[in-house]
């Protein structure tokens, strides 16, 4: 794996991409500054696969309550901030079916949910009543940071795209 932060690494041979979490206004802006917004929409609209974690869901979103979009691949309305402020961000198990068998610890930070799916978007997990992971085709989204626990189950499903 390796970090994409300049047009040139573009150019390196690569199948799927991975939008992490952060703030993503700031993930947006710098898109557009370091000329990747483009470039990487146009791979995500010729079917490489995408995993975008919290900042990188909204990222993927064709609509954010409030907002315009970012990148507006993925049929989904998101709500930024949704379960409150850093103060709110909270840790638990729960059981997602579609990515195995045994409840995993989910982080959530300052996190979106996701309050409306198309008709191509899978649920693939719901906490308290929000979904908390999708998937349209090759594209994969989650509200928790699944890179702040051991579990692997949500890689391993990304891997299978």
């Amino acid at each position: 794996h390796f970090e994409i932060r300049q047009p040139r690494d573009l150019g390196r041979p690569f199948d799927g991409l991975i939008l992490p979490g952060g703030e993503s206004t700031v993930m947006r802006k710098l898109l557009h500054e370091l000329r990747l917004y483009e470039p990487i929409r146009a791979r995500i609209c010729d079917g490489m696969p995408v995993f975008g974690t919290c900042a990188g869901l909204i990222l993927l979103a064709k609509n954010i309550v409030g907002e315009q979009p970012h990148l507006g691949v993925m049929d989904i309305t998101v709500r930024r901030n949704a379960y409150g402020s850093q103060l709110d961000s909270f840790s638990c198990r729960q059981l997602l079916p579609a990515l195995g068998a045994e409840p995993l610890p989910l982080v959530f930070i300052r996190a979106p949910w996701i309050e409306r799916v198309g008709e191509q978007t899978e649920i693939l997990g719901e906490y308290a009543g929000h979904i908390i992971a999708a998937r349209q085709g090759k594209l994969l989204a989650t509200s928790f940071h699944p890179e702040l626990t051991d579990s692997d189950a949500v890689y391993r499903y990304f891997l299978q795209l």
